[in-house]
């Protein structure tokens, strides 16, 4: 009790002063603060950055043995070594390695385990008729990495320097590189958090890692139409939230709904947001629908915008400017807007939803059959018995063709 006082007396005393700072002061306090914070941003931005010509190489003493390619299951085996950079807020980015895979070792404290620090990324090595190994559009995979890790106070890459990294690692792994159309190998490059810390801030050391698993092909016996639960009783993401970055914390949520779609016999969800239930996204995937305009009769091709709470897919990206390209030249209008559920009810009640699918790394494309939307399916326009639409076939094709090299383009990085 005798301590009260005095804790009382420092308080008044504290809150005096507070009282007295004059606004100048506090500005001036305020500036100082900002000027701390930018200069320190500033001295992190000075650090040394990836550096492949440092790259140390440890080969594997006991190589794996391939799994059949009709037995691979997605993310269940891997290749035999990992590429691991540490980063310290002190020294940037250090030596990378490659090294034979195993666990990594972290503290129980470490930041990553409490604060969710981790964003990652989804890409494939192909190989090409011919035995070329290519990426598919590297570079977007790198600007959207670096927005991630901005995003939760993470380091950033040289993303050419990384890709390089990237390429070589793949090279040495090529044996697990599947020749077959349709089969890839799968790359997760992971960043991370590692500071031991109980302490919320930002990280003052962290962990770029890259593991890979091979992989078949999303629909092995052939395309199999989706049907769908629509959703928004949950929220995927929201305006100014973290639903455009990707984020290992956006996933665990997503999970829980999931599951409920499935008990009730539909594979995935699709996500709407507010009282007009705007559609977003489906699953983990993004979104599109092909429809004819009411009165014209005009082919359009809909996905929702890039507004804070789509993320930004590569595959996506590739879709619109594809779509823009050969399907605006035979007419179509292509558009990133917002639209309802309402709107596709209304369009499949009058014979003007001609299809839907999503889109992203490991499907490529996913054609969608029916939505579950107020007690009632809503019919995505495909036939009894037709697995495919049109034009979710022809962009598979479009696609598949760049990444195994039937085309030469400038999105397929040979290595």
């Amino acid at each position: 009790m005798a301590r009260q006082p005095v804790f009382n007396g420092l308080r008044s005393c504290l809150t005096a002063s507070r009282k007295e700072l004059s606004p100048h002061y506090r500005l001036n306090w305020q500036l100082r603060r900002l000027y701390s914070i930018q200069s320190q941003e500033d001295a992190i931005a000075k650090l040394p950055n990836i550096d492949p010509s440092a790259l140390s190489i440890t080969k594997t003493t006991t190589p794996k043995k391939l799994v059949p390619p009709e037995e691979l299951v997605f993310g269940r085996s891997f290749t035999d070594h990992m590429l691991l950079i540490e980063w310290t807020a002190s020294e940037g980015w250090r030596r990378p390695e490659i090294i034979p895979y195993q666990n990594l070792s972290l503290d129980p404290a470490t930041c990553v385990f409490h604060y969710a620090f981790e964003c990652f990324e989804g890409m494939k090595a192909y190989k090409t008729p011919n035995g070329d190994l290519r990426l598919f559009r590297p570079d977007r995979n790198m600007r959207r990495l670096n927005r991630s890790a901005e995003r939760i106070a993470l380091p950033t890459i040289d993303g050419e320097a990384f890709t390089e990294l990237i390429s070589r690692f793949v090279r040495m792994e090529q044996r697990f590189v599947p020749a077959t159309r349709g089969y890839s190998l799968y790359l997760r490059p992971t960043l991370i958090g590692t500071q031991r810390t109980l302490g919320v801030g930002p990280p003052g050391s962290a962990l770029l890692y890259l593991i890979a698993s091979p992989v078949g092909p999303y629909y092995p016996t052939g395309f199999k139409a989706i049907s769908l639960a629509a959703t928004s009783s949950a929220v995927r993401a929201w305006p100014g939230g973290v639903g455009d970055r990707k984020l290992g914390a956006n996933y665990a949520p997503c999970i829980v709904p999931q599951l409920e779609a499935a008990k009730r016999g539909y594979h995935q969800n699709l996500w709407l947001f507010g009282e007009e239930e705007i559609v977003t996204e489906v699953g983990t995937m993004n979104f599109f629908v092909c429809l004819k305009e009411k009165g014209t009769g005009k082919k359009m091709m809909w996905t929702a915008p890039l507004d804070g709470t789509i993320l930004e897919g590569v595959v996506r990206e590739s879709v619109l400017e594809l779509a823009r390209e050969k399907l605006g030249a035979e007419g179509w209008e292509v558009e990133e807007k917002n639209y309802t559920m309402r709107d596709l009810a209304e369009a499949a009640d009058e014979g003007r939803l001609i299809e839907a699918f999503g889109t992203g790394t490991a499907a490529v494309v996913s054609p969608v059959r029916k939505i579950n939307w107020r007690g009632r399916d809503v019919d995505c326009g495909l036939k009894p018995g037709e697995e495919v639409g049109e034009i979710t076939n022809r962009m598979k094709g479009w696609i598949e063709g760049i990444q195994y090299g039937d085309v030469e383009h400038r999105w397929s990085v040979k290595l």
